[in-house]
């Protein structure tokens, strides 16, 4: 064993490709920064199953990555994937102190990190980010994990696995927003509603457009912005046409993620109507921007200031309504959940001893 600092890995479906790659997993991202930032003598090292589509190993702002990505599918190719993963790993223990395995997804990850760490007497913590708690994960019957060994990223995620499976995780760990990277000077608000997202089925985008369409009478000068791509492109720009709403809806595509911070700044409400989500760090974003945040998913048990919840679209579309009457002076940032915070929580899991002293 050549370096006595303590290790820690992380193994994931996905990273990104290269320092300038802003979309992939921000939160993600967001949080390995911050993993150094709380405690830079600790050892990072992520490994990444699927993406990039490339295999080598590069530094990430001075985490070492290794991919293993590539876009062959054929079962033999994905076993010689998984050996070659499994000899990093060993490579990894016999040269590094490992303090133990962090996954992200109950997934392939969490499949090799959990057979990883039993073997060799390592710990293991999977942090469960959202889909992977609901039913039909087939993962979760392999792997058979008990509460111990699981962080939820929110309340709703650990209620939905233990309804789904009856197992109720032992840890939930929100993620969190690093507030440094918001813009210190005044932005105006002249957005009046922002979405931000994947354009897929689950974000239920074709709700934000109807919303639009029905508060235009009433606010025929409404400026909203989605902001995202993905299949329901086409299908979104459609619908803004057949319900004539094309001066007040901009699909403005996919941006880097400091640009997506802008607009959340310029922001006055952000509107989610996902059907589905853990946490989402968008709204978590957006809350920090100071905009008010309104989705049909209660993420914690415990309300969030200046974020609410509607029960069905026509709630959505009332509470929506009341927002827009409502002319605030001014829009605070509220920031339930700081990165550098769930950086921490995280490493205790594994050791409290990683982190400095104060």
């Amino acid at each position: 064993m050549s370096n006595t600092r303590k290790t820690l890995v992380i193994i994931s479906p996905g990273f990104p490709a290269d320092e300038a790659d802003s979309t992939c997993i921000p939160p993600q991202q967001v949080f390995v920064k911050a993993l150094k930032e709380v405690s830079p003598e600790l050892h990072v090292i992520v490994l990444t199953l699927q993406y990039p589509f490339f295999s080598r190993t590069y530094d990430w702002h001075g985490v070492q990555v290794i991919s293993f990505g590539t876009e062959k599918s054929s079962r033999p190719y994905r076993a010689l994937v998984m050996l070659r993963v499994w000899r990093r790993l060993r490579q990894i223990r016999r040269k590094h102190k490992v303090a133990g395995l962090l996954s992200f997804w109950l997934d392939k990850s969490a499949f090799v990190a959990e057979i990883f760490a039993k073997r060799h007497g390592l710990q293991h913590y999977c942090w469960l980010l959202g889909q992977d708690a609901k039913a039909g994960n087939r993962f979760f019957h392999r792997i058979k994990p008990d509460g111990a060994s699981l962080v939820a990223i929110s309340d709703f995620v650990a209620r939905n696995l233990h309804g789904n499976y009856g197992v109720l995780p032992q840890h939930v760990i929100p993620v969190g927003v690093n507030t440094a990277l918001f813009d210190a000077a005044a932005v105006e608000k002249d957005i009046d509603i922002l979405g931000a997202g994947s354009l897929i089925p689950l974000k239920q985008y074709h709700i934000f457009l109807e919303l639009i369409k029905a508060l235009r009478d009433s606010h025929p000068h409404l400026r909203t912005v989605i902001c995202g791509d993905g299949p329901e492109m086409e299908h979104l720009r459609a619908k803004v046409k057949e319900l004539g709403i094309t001066d007040n809806v901009s699909l403005i595509g996919e941006r880097p993620h400091a640009d997506v911070l802008r607009l959340m700044q310029q922001a006055k409400i952000f509107l989610h109507p996902s059907n589905y989500e853990g946490f989402s760090t968008v709204c978590l974003e957006a809350l920090c921007a100071g905009a008010r945040v309104l989705s049909f998913i209660r993420p914690m048990e415990a309300n969030i200031p200046n974020w609410s919840i509607a029960t069905d679209q026509a709630h959505m579309q009332a509470l929506l309504k009341d927002m827009l009457r409502q002319q605030p002076t001014a829009y605070p940032s509220f920031v339930p959940y700081r990165v550098q915070d769930t950086a921490r929580a995280i490493i205790r899991l594994f050791d409290p001893g990683m982190l400095p002293h104060l």
